[in-house]
């Protein structure tokens, strides 16, 4: 899960809490010139820049706040193979073979993950597994579905359990099948983030934190405006949220009602023993149940228990958020019940209407990475390394994701985010029954 910070929030995320952050990087405060500008210091501004200079380009990233302070250092720590959407926008587009090189590429982006974090030596707590999990029997039926689908179209292998099975791998009696798999995993992604954030300096890129750009003047060059400097550059990627105005819409306001921002939220709990976390979860594994308006949750490298979900389509944190979501979390672990929680925060995804990713160009020098829909922690390193491509002139890839066809919300500036709630609140009476 992908979230922009919620300002709503006042309280510490357990990811900032636990790492020791480096001095602040300057703000922009001169005119310089670079051959690619990115906007956007999260993974896949940063990807973008470390695969840039790699092939010896003068790379400058501009962050608005710090490096992963946004979306990047604040989701829920979970690299998943596939996409939000499913294969389904990209069978029924672009057919069948190119939906397969989509899937593949969703197994290069964790690939990826893994080899920078090797490449960097990243110490980001990264662990291996993965189960996604039903609770009713028709969710069991559509995942049972979906791990077909995978398995006899896309090669993907999954262990599926039911019945009584499922609680060998999960100590919750809520849920009625579960399908794992070890490909996907978790991370401590702001360790992560910053490991990126190490690599991208000490390969030449110039980074930029409290350097909002204001204003960007497109063409040959681009020229990109801060509140006390500019960048000129021969291309630029928008590796920032164009959805929020803080973000981005005066600065892509074309492709700003593409994605909408949707308010997720995650509590940690206080330290639990090894033993606790392993009757919860035995594998280790990240879970997410398979519902509109779902969960999603994992014990951390310290043995917390860090659950999310909670979502709002209105951008306004809901009341009583902790106290919900620990009850949440008890009527799922009933062993957690009264258990302190020592963090909550939350935030923002970007998701698209098809919840498939946006990517694509504005011009012929302008490349953009959007709508991530909640699956960015590996797609968003992918998205960087393709956007780097395309601008080297290898835009094979890239352009599969471009062509795929995205719709504004409907309703416009005033009515899309009513719309949405209403829709929200349609699903999420859909799970229950």
């Amino acid at each position: 899960m992908l979230l922009q910070s919620d300002t709503q929030l006042n309280q510490k995320s357990y990811y900032e809490a636990s790492v020791q952050r480096p001095a602040a990087l300057p703000p922009l405060r001169s005119e310089v010139r670079a051959d690619v500008l990115v906007v956007g210091g999260g993974f896949a501004g940063l990807s973008s820049a470390i695969a840039l200079a790699q092939r010896g380009y003068q790379v400058v990233v501009l962050e608005a706040d710090r490096v992963c302070s946004g979306a990047s250092g604040r989701n829920g720590g979970q690299f998943i193979v596939g996409l939000a959407s499913g294969q389904g926008p990209f069978e029924a587009q672009l057919g069948l073979a190119a939906a397969r090189q989509v899937w593949d590429m969703s197994l290069d982006a964790i690939a990826l993950l893994e080899q920078r974090v090797r490449e960097f030596d990243i110490s980001c707590d990264l662990r291996k597994g993965y189960m996604t999990v039903a609770d009713s029997p028709r969710k069991a039926r559509v995942l049972e579905a979906e791990v077909a689908l995978l398995r006899t179209r896309y090669g993907f292998e999954s262990a599926l359990y039911t019945g009584s099975e499922v609680q060998q791998h999960i100590g919750s009696t809520r849920y009625c099948a579960a399908a794992v798999e070890d490909t996907s995993g978790h991370l401590h992604p702001l360790k992560y983030g910053l490991g990126l954030l190490r690599a991208a300096l000490a390969l030449g890129v110039q980074v930029y934190e409290q350097s909002a750009v204001i204003g960007l003047r497109r063409g040959e060059p681009l020229v990109a405006r801060t509140a006390q400097g500019s960048v000129t550059a021969r291309f630029g990627v928008l590796a920032g949220n164009c959805t929020l105005p803080e973000y981005g819409p005066q600065v892509a306001p074309d492709i700003a009602p593409r994605t909408m921002p949707v308010g997720t939220y995650i509590i940690g709990t206080e330290p639990l023993t090894e033993a606790q976390c392993q009757s919860l979860i035995p594998s280790g594994a990240a879970v997410c149940d398979n519902n509109f308006v779902l969960d999603y949750f994992r014990c951390s490298a310290d043995h917390r228990m860090l659950f999310g979900g909670r979502v709002s389509y209105s951008t306004r944190t809901p009341p009583g958020l902790q106290a919900l979501m620990a009850q949440r979390m008890a009527s799922i672990f009933p062993a957690l019940k009264g258990v302190a929680v020592e963090f909550v925060w939350g935030g923002f995804v970007d998701i698209s209407m098809n919840r498939a990713p946006d990517f694509g160009r504005l011009g012929t020098n302008l490349y953009y990475l959007q709508g991530f829909s909640g699956h960015g922690v590996a797609l968003a390193g992918l998205a960087g390394q393709l956007a780097a491509d395309a601008i080297a002139g290898q835009a094979e890839r890239f352009d599969v994701f471009a062509r795929v066809q995205h719709r504004p919300f409907p309703g416009g500036a005033l009515l899309r985010t009513p719309s949405l709630v209403m829709g929200m609140l349609y699903h999420r009476l859909m799970d229950r029954l």
